[in-house]
């Protein structure tokens, strides 16, 4: 007879989830796809115990140089998609990796409790958005403990960036970080909780406030004019009450990114806007900034996308042809994610879609491709939708 412990009732729960995804997927379409670690990067994924009162494991992405190292570290900490958790890919952020890799230092990135494939429920839920942050910083925790135990890892020379979720993360870490840190970085941090009459705006300044009166160590915040979750009218008064509270957070507001400047961080087009500046603070710090591993350097400039058309607007759900019930709804989450984004129809049914990281068009094409016999078309990339229907005989 099986025990039916604590941890077996989790996997079971899990793998049960699981399968109603699977089965899912199976109703004509397929969701984005985690990438396949790239031997190219020196990447791998490893699972790290968290250090709760019933530890689970965590997902983690190491971006790894050639050698023995040791190499300086960068921790970036990953944001949250909207809806389940459990559904959100692993977080991998390859434009930033890979120019930390030229430099000579390894990445990683820790996909806390309850996101994508770690173990657990996410935690710290709700409008205590103070609270929120405070109760990631556990997961960050146990993946910093474990580097420490790495002959690879310099944890005397370290870095940590967060975006979204993950920047709201790091300013909680900060309040209380390892020694070894000598940079942090927040990109577009926050939390909007918009649910229950969560008066979120004024919960996310008083979070700042409070982490503000507890830190010692200075960062560098980077917002956008068009950031649809944190525009300026929301994250001015959370960083002057950080400010006002103590805490030094240098902030640049660098104006309107693409459609949206909440994902200016995961986008290859973003990096002029953030690595000069970063770039400076490393220096500063005494760490490394000379490019040392150019074959880390992206290759190319991926696929090109096909020009815009006027076929429709990008958020017209209703017009996206040959999509069942599953394929609309796959198109509303591909429509909530950051650019850089791409979503592939096929005739029969078949899409699929693909955001950050790198060429997610032709990771679209590929993921609708398992069931498009074939004929898959990229229908909308980024903002714009590219698709015209086929001529007729």
């Amino acid at each position: 007879m099986q025990t039916l412990s604590i941890r077996n009732l989790a996997r079971q729960a899990r793998h049960g989830w699981w399968l109603l995804f699977a089965l899912w997927l199976a109703a004509g379409g397929a969701a984005a796809q985690d990438a396949q670690p790239d031997p190219a990067m020196g990447e791998s994924i490893v699972f790290i115990k968290n250090n709760r009162l019933f530890p689970v494991d965590l997902e983690t992405t190491i971006f790894r140089p050639e050698g023995a190292g040791p190499f300086p570290v960068v921790v970036i900490n990953h944001g949250k998609d909207t809806g389940n958790n459990r559904l959100q890919p692993r977080a991998r952020y390859a434009a930033a990796a890979r120019e930390f890799l030229q430099r000579g230092y390894v990445v990683v990135v820790p996909m806390r409790q309850g996101f994508s494939k770690s173990g657990g429920a996410a935690v710290g839920e709700g409008c205590n958005i103070a609270g929120n942050g405070e109760a990631q910083t556990d997961d960050v925790r146990a993946v910093v403990s474990w580097l420490e135990k790495q002959p690879w890892a310099d944890t005397q020379r370290m870095v940590m960036l967060g975006q979204s979720h993950g920047g709201l993360t790091t300013l909680a870490y900060a309040q209380e970080p390892h020694p070894g840190f000598k940079l942090f970085v927040n990109f577009a941090g926050g939390l909007k909780w918009a649910s229950g009459g969560c008066p979120w705006e004024q919960a996310l300044a008083d979070a700042y406030g409070r982490y503000g009166a507890k830190t010692r160590v200075p960062s560098l915040w980077f917002y956008g004019e068009n950031d649809s979750f944190f525009p300026p009218n929301v994250i001015r008064p959370a960083h002057d009450a950080y400010v006002k509270a103590g805490g030094q957070a240098e902030m640049v507001a660098y104006g309107p990114f693409g459609s949206d400047a909440h994902g200016m961080f995961g986008s290859y087009s973003g990096l002029p806007l953030w690595l000069k500046r970063v770039e400076e603070k490393l220096a500063a710090a005494g760490l490394p900034t000379a490019v040392v591993l150019s074959q880390y350097a992206r290759g190319g400039n991926g696929t090109k996308a096909p020009a815009a058309t006027d076929f429709a607007k990008v958020d017209a759900v209703d017009r996206v042809p040959h999509m069942r019930d599953t394929g609309r709804e796959g198109y509303r989450a591909f429509l909530l994610r950051a650019s850089p984004r791409a979503f592939a129809i096929a005739p029969n049914g078949a899409w699929g879609w693909a955001n950050g990281g790198d060429d997610p068009q032709k990771r679209a094409l590929d993921t609708c491709s398992r069931r498009g016999e074939g004929k898959c078309r990229l229908y909308a990339v980024d903002a714009d939708v590219v698709w015209t229907p086929e001529k007729t005989q």
